[in-house]
């Protein structure tokens, strides 16, 4: 008895491109919306390119895409009473041949598919659906790192070039400007560090360019992230980061304060033994790090800004924004720091022009005695100065 042959399994095609299509999106992370509109204008974009359209208006076409029909290209016409344009118009007779339900200015959908077409429309179409695949990609790049900007990321470190540092950054390629070196700091490929994410831009034309992530070392926006990555009551808000001013590489001053009576911000921050200030400090490669109580009064603000340095006065002048700020004679120059980078970067954390003198100096200036220090206090504020008592020599340099 002869063996009868086995009937070959019926493959439908037309569902093997909405399958894949499913799989695309799944693998991609992208909307199976996203990518059948891609596959439709795909298909118009072959037709137009590959098909005579003198009897369609090239705008005029639509196309569906089904696991029943496959693809399908349809020429939309309005149903009117004579013809004058035949690639956008039908006569209100070949309308009702279609349907009987057609009646004047309705729209037809007439299907103008061409024999063979899904060959020549998935060839075509490739290179549209690649595009958009690429620009979704690139769009879903952008949207997650564009919600980064000053935040922290860690990255890994590609290739240094003279002018730049490139950095992987996970799904892109963060590029750190040398404005943006930190200095003394050398980089090489593999390095791990953290870096600031400065911004997130797309120029040219926004679909045809990947994202460019631009970070930085140097921000002190850097500082305050390791901060808060290392000190569980700034995560909290319990300890707050005022102000920050910074001189990369070299040395930072940090005005924090607490919402809790009971915490002490600067111990906080320090941590135990020194633990928390020690990592973020180990991160910035041994920088120097003063944090300080900030203060309402700019006074008290100024004379903990100072810090190593004791202060003994501080006279505040609100018309001129100044400080004029005395210190024990053998407090002069750390009050003024090596090359004036702590006065520097004391007027940078307070916004106060910053002009420092010792006792001697203003004894001399003024002609008379000055105050002793307040127990207690640490230091003498006059709220406002005045001329007639109290004109130092003020030099461009000695103003920070």
């Amino acid at each position: 008895m002869a063996a009868k042959a086995q009937k070959k399994p019926v493959v439908n095609k037309n569902a093997e491109i909405i399958d894949a299509i499913l799989s695309l999106a799944k693998e991609k992370d992208i909307s199976q919306e996203y990518i059948m509109n891609a596959l439709e204008e795909g298909c118009k974009t072959a037709y137009r390119r590959n098909m005579r359209y003198d009897q369609v208006a090239p705008a005029n076409l639509t196309c569906t895409i089904t696991r029943e029909n496959g693809i399908q290209i349809f020429a939309r016409k309005v149903v009117v009473e004579e013809v004058e344009d035949e690639s956008q118009q039908i006569s209100y007779a070949e309308a009702r041949k279609l349907s009987s339900s057609y009646e004047m200015g309705d729209i037809v959908e007439i299907d103008v598919t061409p024999a063979g077409f899904d060959r020549v429309a998935a060839q075509s179409a490739k290179q549209v659906i690649t595009q958009r695949l690429r620009e979704a990609e690139r769009g879903k790049i952008y949207e997650e790192y564009i919600e980064k900007e000053n935040e922290i990321l860690t990255a890994i470190v590609q290739r240094v070039e003279a002018k730049a540092v490139y950095v992987e950054l996970g799904r892109t390629e963060g590029i750190m400007e040398a404005d943006q070196f930190m200095p003394g700091e050398e980089y090489h490929e593999g390095d791990h560090i953290k870096v600031y994410v400065l911004s997130v831009q797309r120029t040219g034309k926004e679909a045809a360019r990947a994202p460019q992530v631009y970070v930085s070392r140097i921000h002190p926006g850097l500082v305050k992230r390791l901060f808060e990555m290392e000190v569980p009551e700034i995560a909290t808000g319990v300890v707050q980061i005022k102000f920050i001013a910074r001189e990369a590489g070299n040395r930072t001053k940090m005005a924090v304060t607490s919402t809790d009576a009971m915490i002490d911000p600067v111990g906080a921050c320090v941590g135990p033994r020194g633990t928390r200030v020690d990592k973020v400090v180990s991160e910035l490669k041994n920088e120097k790090i003063d944090i300080i109580k900030w203060s309402t009064d700019p006074a008290e603000f100024v004379a903990n800004a100072l810090n190593p340095a004791h202060v003994v006065s501080v006279f505040i002048s609100e018309k001129e924004k100044i400080c004029r700020v005395i210190v024990p004679d053998n407090q002069l120059s750390l009050a003024i720091g090596k090359e004036g980078q702590n006065a520097r970067l004391a007027a940078k954390l307070t916004g106060w022009k910053i002009d420092i003198k010792s006792q001697t100096q203003v004894a001399e200036l003024m002609g008379q005695d000055l105050p002793e220090i307040q127990e207690g206090n640490g230091y003498v504020i006059a709220d406002e100065y005045d001329d007639d008592d109290y004109q130092p020599a003020i030099d461009d340099d000695d103003i920070i």
